[in-house]
């Protein structure tokens, strides 16, 4: 067999053992490890793996995801995400649908100081899901709402992916975090329009029964206020400090951290008990993401050696198919592979290829890097990759909820995303008109 047919077979081979219930994780490894093999020999699969296991957890920019993911844990100890959650239910709780509403923008102010999708799932399906669930949401609507809300940490700075992006094009890191704000409100913005519809058009979707929760107590200016101070003192440390040059975005998720410890003691809540608690299920969680990427980063490798990805490229932007063309093709293939692999591999695969395409077609460079980040952030969604599911369903502890149900809810979030890429694509100005000045 050629390796583009293992690496073909082997691509099979995960989807097979994925459907058949083996976590993905450890499907990505096996694939790998027998793919490598059967191309180089048990050796070279042998010292790779070694290999990608310590290129792949020592990379200084992964140190973001634990401190994020202490900063997301912290938070919801402190009650600030809950409040968060509270003040946009309390400004929007009149509106069709608000509390889905709610979680949208509550969301998006969260990723603001989180920068993962991974610490904004995690908050938010045990802040909002249950609280929607009592006044009458479905529990597939909620988690969906959740989920597709998640991915705004990706794209709304700081951002892991544009970092990572920036670093593979050469890009100014402070250009690609301003061009991620204006793409960052349309896609909650499409997000709120989404769930209006719903709400509207599909009730069943949205509602599974009358509101029998209790009535939510009002709160006055000042009220509001004081539940919003903590957040905003949050993202002053973090955006503050990245924007004003005194912290790169690993310094400023451990001040972020840090900033969330300290408001956690002031408001006592976290006793010695409840703190190692939190630090072994920080450790749990950034674990589980690690290994995740660790394998990501394996089954990449071997479909880089076996040479799938370069001859799928070459197969699909060969011709004259003009720059719009290639776009088409290289989005398509993007949420073909966020199915598959994770998002930072999936641009560490196609980018060094793409990149230099998209710069000889006149592309802007951060434009092209946003298409790919919303694009990549898709991937997040859909079946069987889907990361922010899994991480939903790890989080919220309820055996009776199944992982079709969430994929399910995401569905019209998807179809949000996609019209929001059509758009960015259509009005370039959305990414470009803040990194200009």
């Amino acid at each position: 067999m050629s390796p583009i047919e293992i690496g073909a077979l082997a691509t099979l081979g995960l989807l097979v053992l994925i459907y058949l219930g083996m976590p993905i994780g450890i499907g990505m490894l096996t694939v790998s490890f027998l793919g490598v093999a059967a191309i180089r020999g048990d050796l070279v699969s042998l010292r790779m793996l070694g290999q990608v296991a310590n290129d792949s957890l020592r990379e200084y920019l992964f140190a973001v995801v634990p401190l994020f993911v202490l900063m997301g844990l912290l938070v919801t100890v402190s009650k600030v995400g809950k409040d968060t959650f509270d003040v946009f239910q309390q400004l929007l709780g009149r509106v069709t649908a608000g509390l889905g509403i709610a979680t949208v923008f509550a969301n998006a102010v969260f990723a603001a100081i989180t920068g993962i999708s991974i610490a904004s799932a995690t908050v938010f399906s045990r802040v909002a899901v249950p609280e929607m669930t009592r006044h009458g949401y479905t529990r597939k609507f909620a988690t969906g709402v959740v989920a597709g809300s998640s991915v705004l940490g990706m794209l709304i700075p700081p951002s892991l992916l544009m970092i990572v992006y920036a670093v593979l094009a050469e890009e100014s890191v402070g250009r690609m975090f301003l061009a991620g704000i204006g793409p960052g409100i349309l896609l909650a913005v499409a997000f709120s329009v989404t769930i209006v519809l719903l709400a509207r058009f599909r009730k069943d979707f949205v509602f599974a029964a009358a509101d029998t929760g209790p009535a939510d107590e009002a709160m006055s200016g000042l009220g509001i206020a004081r539940k919003a101070l903590p957040i905003l003192s949050l993202m002053l440390v973090v955006l503050g400090g990245l924007y004003g040059g005194f912290l790169n975005p690993t310094e400023a998720g451990a001040a972020g951290a840090l900033g969330a410890l300290i408001i956690a003691m002031m408001r006592r809540s976290l006793d010695p008990k409840s703190f190692w608690r939190l630090l072994l299920e920080a450790g749990q969680i950034t674990v589980s993401v690690l290994f995740l990427i660790l394998a990501a980063t394996f089954f990449s490798r071997m479909l880089a050696l076996s040479g799938v990805p370069r001859g799928l490229a070459e197969l699909l932007l060969g011709g004259s198919i003009g720059p719009y063309g290639f776009l088409l093709i290289y989005l398509l293939l993007i949420i073909a592979l966020g199915c598959l692999i994770d998002s930072i591999s999936i641009m560490l695969i196609l980018l060094p290829i793409a990149l230099p395409v998209a710069e000889a077609a006149g592309f802007d460079l951060v434009w092209f890097g946003v298409l790919t980040v919303v694009t990549v952030e898709v991937g997040l969604l859909t079946p069987p990759f889907g990361l922010s599911v899994y991480i939903i369903k790890s989080a919220m502890d309820d055996p009776d909820l199944k992982v079709g149900e969430i994929f399910r809810g995401t569905l019209p979030f998807v179809g949000a995303m996609l019209v929001s890429i059509a758009l960015i694509v259509a009005f370039p100005q959305i990414a470009t008109w803040l990194a200009r000045l």
